[in-house]
């Protein structure tokens, strides 16, 4: 009988992060996720989706607490999958996004607890149940982490620049315990988030479109699924092209 795999999913409320948890749940995985806000109604009558856990994880006491409740849930049985999409692109106070030259300095702090550090916290923190499971990590990065971009901050660019980095270094101390470690950097991706103002960059793309949430889900699902067994430290780019500019 095949082992049931168990997949750990952060920022699962809405777009890249719940389409990747409705094509884990379609192939049988087990789901823990969190976000910020409660699950979906609807997703609560989902059997595969057995735990969702609000949290902070721009707050270290509440990345702790997660940690634990997940481990918990766990209980002693391997991991499989580490998704770590949760991610934040704040404004300043006059809407600008925020900036080398504008907005406080507290402000790229909290993105990078968010954007960076929460993957590795997290990472270290299942560690051990993903070496018991002879797993994968996959960092959701971005195109802004490769190239200046209209609608990107600094400090959202670079964080994501600093998690592409992370991943091959975590690509190399990971492998002793099993567990490959790679990295999706999404494009132009339509969801709530984007309005009329993106459609200008469609012009940048060479397939002339925007991607959909579920094809970059289907990008870290392969990624963690035995297929790819021999790839890691990867970043793969789900931009349409955008990235080859």
């Amino acid at each position: 009988m095949t082992e049931r795999r168990t997949a750990i999913l952060t920022g699962a409320s809405r777009g890249i992060g719940h389409a990747a948890v409705l094509r884990f749940s379609r192939e049988n995985w087990r789901i823990i996720s969190s976000s910020r806000e409660d699950a979906p109604p609807e997703c609560k009558r989902d059997p595969n989706w057995t735990h969702h856990i609000p949290a902070d994880l721009a707050d270290a006491k509440s990345r702790d607490e997660f940690i634990a409740k997940v481990n918990a849930a766990l209980g002693g049985d391997p991991l499989h999958a580490l998704v770590n999409n949760a991610a934040v692109s704040p404004k300043t106070a006059y809407k600008e996004r925020l900036g080398c030259l504008n907005g406080p300095i507290e402000g790229w702090r909290d993105v990078f607890e968010l954007n960076f550090f929460a993957p590795l916290v997290l990472s270290r923190g299942f560690a051990a149940s993903l070496g018991k499971g002879k797993g994968t990590i996959v960092n959701i990065t971005s195109i802004a982490g490769h190239a200046i971009h209209p609608f990107a901050g600094s400090a959202y660019s670079t964080s994501k620049a600093a998690l592409s980095a992370l991943t091959r270094e975590m690509a190399v101390e990971f492998a002793q315990l099993g567990v490959r470690v790679n990295a999706v950097a999404p494009g132009e991706i339509e969801t709530d988030m984007t309005g009329p103002d993106y459609e200008p960059l469609i012009n940048r793309i060479p397939m002339h479109r925007m991607g959909t949430p579920d094809e970059v889900a289907a990008t870290v699902f392969q990624l963690c699924s035995s297929d790819f067994g021999y790839v890691t430290g990867t970043e793969i780019f789900v931009t349409g092209g955008q990235h080859l500019f």
